[in-house]
Parts: C-alpha cells; sequence; structure tokens
C-alpha cells in the first residue's frame, strides 16, 4: 500500500518591504499558506495519481470540455520561479522564457522552479506512460508553457537576497514578464502570486496584454483566515488579481466548499479546486498542493481550452463566458459573493457558453470591447446638459444684460453712501467681538464711515477680528 507521508510543508509566511507609500507585503501564492505533501515517488504506482486528481477533474466538468478542445495551439505563460522541461508530464511541452529575478540561481538547483512546476503540470500536463494514462493531466493537456521566472522559492539558496529587494523592482519584474508574455504570442497569463500594492508598470503591461486580448488569470490569495481574525469582514486585496480586467481565482475543497485559507474580498470572479490538488514537482515526484494557486493554473487551463476553441474571442469575452457558465450548484444565492464569486468553474458549460458568444458575433456579442484602465475616448459620458437653441441663447443674453445693469446700480449707491447698512451687516456677521465691543476702534456707522467722508476709519488698535496684513488706506 502506497503510504502518504508529509514531508514538507511551505509554512504560511508573509513579508514586509518598503515601498514608495510605506511597508508593503509582497504575497506571494507560494509563501501565504501554499502547502505541498509527497504522495507518490514510485513510477510504477504514478496511476494512483490519475485516480487521485479526478475529484479535481470532475469538479471542473473537464471531460465534456476535452470533447471539442484540448488547448492545442494556444500558449500559457506560467509566471512564476520556472518551470523544469524535462519531468515526465511536460515533455516537449515547455518553453523556458527569460528569469527576471535579478539572482544567479541555476535551474539545475534543486530550489528552482518547486512551485513553478507545480502550477506548470496543472495547466498542461499530459500525463506519461502508454496513452499518457499515468501523472498528471493538466486542465489544457495539448497546450503550450511558457516558463517565466519572476520569483523565487523559499528553498532557494538565493531567496534572502531576493527577499530583500525593493518593492518597486519586484513589481518592475512582474511587469517585464507580463510584456514578456504577450511579444511572445502568449494567449493566457497564469500568475499565482500577489502584491498588495498596485504598480503603474504592471498596470501599463496588464493593459497591453488586453489591447492584445491576452486572458490574465491570477489567484485571489490565502488571507482568509487572516480576514476572520482581524474582524475587517474581507481578505487584504492582492494585485495583479484585483486589477480590472484580470480573472481573480478563490479555492474550494473537494466538496465545493470555500476553502477556509481562500482570501474573501471584492476581486474574486470565480473559484476553482485548491485543497489537495495533486501536482507533479521539479524533482518528478508528485505533490499534493494547497492554495488558490493550483486554482488559478487549473482555470488558465480552462482559459486555453477555449482560446484554442474560439480564438478570435476578446479577452473580456473569454472571462464572460467563464463567469456566466458556473456549475448552477455552487452558486451563491444572490448570483455573486466575495467567497466563491460567481461559482466553481464549469469547463465544458465554459466551452459551450464561449460557442453561443462567438456565433453571436463581434465584441458586443456578451460583453462589449473595453480600455479597462481609462477607458479611451469611448469612456466619456455625453455632455448632460443638450445644447441651447438660438432663443434660449438671446434669452441668458438679456438675463446677463440685466444682471450687468443691477451690479452696476448697487456699485454707484454703495459709491454715494448708500451702502452703509449693508456693509455693517457684514461686520456683524464676522467672527464675535472681542470684550471691547463693536466700538473698538471702529465707527458704529459702518467701515466707510458717514455718508462716505472717509474711506476707512482711522484706528487707535485694530479691533480683534480684523486682518491687519493689508496696506492702510487712510493718510
Amino acid at each position: 500500500m502506497l503510504s502518504w507521508p508529509s514531508l514538507r510543508a511551505l509554512s504560511p509566511r508573509s513579508r514586509r518591504r518598503p515601498g514608495p507609500v510605506g511597508w508593503c507585503w509582497r504575497i506571494l501564492a507560494v509563501l501565504t499558506g501554499l502547502s505541498a505533501v509527497l504522495f507518490a515517488a514510485v513510477p510504477a504506482q504514478a496511476d494512483v495519481v490519475r485516480s487521485s486528481e479526478q475529484w479535481v477533474i470532475s469538479e471542473l466538468n473537464l471531460p465534456a470540455a476535452w470533447a471539442h478542445s484540448e488547448g492545442s495551439g494556444v500558449t500559457v505563460a506560467v509566471i512564476d520561479s520556472g518551470v523544469n522541461p524535462d519531468v515526465s508530464d511536460l515533455t516537449g511541452s515547455v518553453i523556458t522564457g527569460p528569469d527576471y529575478t535579478g539572482v544567479d540561481t541555476p535551474p539545475s538547483d534543486p530550489g528552482w522552479g518547486v512551485h513553478g512546476t507545480w502550477m506548470a503540470s496543472l495547466v498542461a500536463g499530459h500525463g506519461h506512460g502508454a496513452g499518457g494514462g499515468s501523472g498528471i493531466t493538466g486542465s489544457a493537456p495539448e497546450a503550450k508553457v511558457l516558463s517565466i521566472r519572476v520569483i523565487t522559492d523559499t528553498a532557494d539558496p538565493n531567496y534572502s537576497r531576493y527577499e530583500n529587494e525593493p518593492d518597486a523592482r519586484g513589481q518592475s519584474e512582474l511587469a517585464e514578464a507580463i510584456t514578456y508574455a504577450v511579444a511572445h504570442s502568449a494567449g493566457v497569463i497564469s500568475m499565482s502570486l500577489g502584491y498588495s500594492s498596485q504598480s503603474r508598470p504592471v498596470r501599463a503591461a496588464l493593459q497591453d496584454a488586453y489591447d492584445h486580448n491576452v486572458v490574465v488569470v491570477a489567484s485571489a490569495g490565502n488571507s482568509g483566515d487572516a480576514a476572520g481574525a482581524s474582524g475587517t469582514g474581507h481578505a487584504p486585496y492582492s494585485f495583479p488579481a484585483d486589477y480590472p480586467g484580470v480573472l481573480a481565482v478563490a479555492a474550494v475543497n473537494r466538496n465545493g466548499q470555500v476553502a477556509s485559507f481562500s482570501s474573501e474580498n471584492l476581486s474574486v470572479q470565480v473559484a476553482a479546486p485548491g485543497d489537495n490538488v495533486p501536482a507533479e514537482g521539479r524533482d518528478g515526484i508528485y505533490w499534493y498542493v494547497t492554495g488558490t494557486s493550483p486554482a488559478c493554473a487549473l482555470t488558465a487551463g480552462v482559459v486555453a481550452l477555449i482560446k484554442s476553441a474560439y480564438p478570435a474571442l476578446t479577452d473580456a469575452q473569454v472571462i464572460s463566458a467563464i463567469t456566466s457558465s458556473t456549475t448552477p450548484s455552487t452558486r451563491p444565492s444572490g448570483g455573486w459573493d466575495e467567497q466563491i464569486g460567481f461559482g466553481v468553474v464549469n469547463a465544458g458549460a465554459a466551452l459551450a457558453a464561449a460557442g453561443r458568444i462567438a456565433a453571436a458575433g463581434g465584441p458586443a456579442a456578451g460583453v462589449a470591447a473595453i480600455s479597462h484602465f481609462g477607458g479611451g475616448p469611448a469612456a466619456v459620458p455625453s455632455v448632460p446638459v443638450s445644447p441651447r437653441g438660438p432663443a434660449a441663447i438671446v434669452g441668458y443674453g438679456l438675463l446677463a444684460v440685466i444682471c450687468l445693469a443691477l451690479v452696476a446700480l448697487a456699485s454707484s449707491r454703495l459709491m454715494s453712501g448708500g451702502g452703509s447698512t449693508d456693509a455693517h451687516a457684514v461686520v456683524a456677521a464676522g467672527p464675535t467681538p472681542g470684550p471691547a465691543g463693536p466700538a473698538a476702534g471702529l465707527r458704529s456707522s459702518g467701515p466707510f464711515g458717514s455718508g462716505g467722508a472717509s474711506p476707512q476709519p482711522r484706528h487707535a488698535a485694530p479691533a480683534p477680528w480684523e486682518r491687519t496684513d493689508r496696506p492702510a488706506e487712510w493718510p
């Protein structure tokens, strides 16, 4: 009998680092509650792996989708800690991209690419052995993975060095990775990572992705428990999951219930399996992984299925197909909530929904094409007041002339002394006089005297509420 001993777990951890507006938390999914447990190391028994992931495949209704698409022709950029292209279930499916971490850990190091390889196997694992019947089957087994390294694992020998990078540099590296993915024809970007702060370079890179119809998927975060403990009512927001246009994914367990660690906030749109999900590690060993990271990777694979079958759909249309077709039994009573979004991803139903959107044709089929940051000219609302006709313009012109005449008449009366009563009222409405009362250095007839004989009263001392920083207007 195969035993499943717990060999190691990445303990929940987060870190503070100074950013441009104060201390920031870089909430990497690999550091915030994602755990991994070894469960199979003997290749001859690797079919146990396949049976262990059946609940994941069923929960996502993948067989119904695979009858129409397995992700062929689509590249999914896995922006993570690196992917080992030589593991059995990813052989021939990985394109190795650049390393933006700023550290020089070689891919041969056993601490390199741990988290990234797990995620890649869930996106595009194709199994191995006769007919690919053993090992991990990702949600898009015929898709390609473009590995771009932007984070390090805790076991990486240069982890401490990476952790001490300025937050702005880490965000810049992420922006570079997104830009690289778009430039190298990725149709989907999967990011099982997060920061607590926003970044202008990342926003710009994401807009570039949207402009090229690249669908971006990110994990919602593993701060669910922290939200309850703090009493705030929602988990801290995690970026890129909370950027507009990003498909943010929460995690559920094998019973379809929201996992206790899964972040609950307004960014959550859908959920996918994320509790004890089988995955292949960079060492070729199989692990159970837990967190919103696997949920993100599995959902990115579902996006690849849609992109393969309907490549002309926009990113917004693809996301609409997924959010509108979740498994009915998992949908919240109000249609959406902060825990599970619109419900658990249903790959078969999502592919069918995408087909209907494609058949309707045009960007307006289901979702209008938008620019997520700013919106461009199309986002500028119409003028709230309709243009005036000639009659209205003449009327307003006459009204303006009358107003000017009244102003001129009032000014003339003030200059001739007829405005003393009004001027005194202004003084009376000012700050409360001091103990000496209104007569302290001020004539009772008002600030301009009686009949305008003097432009300003002479003062022995200024009244307590008067400004003294203006030039004198009397001899």
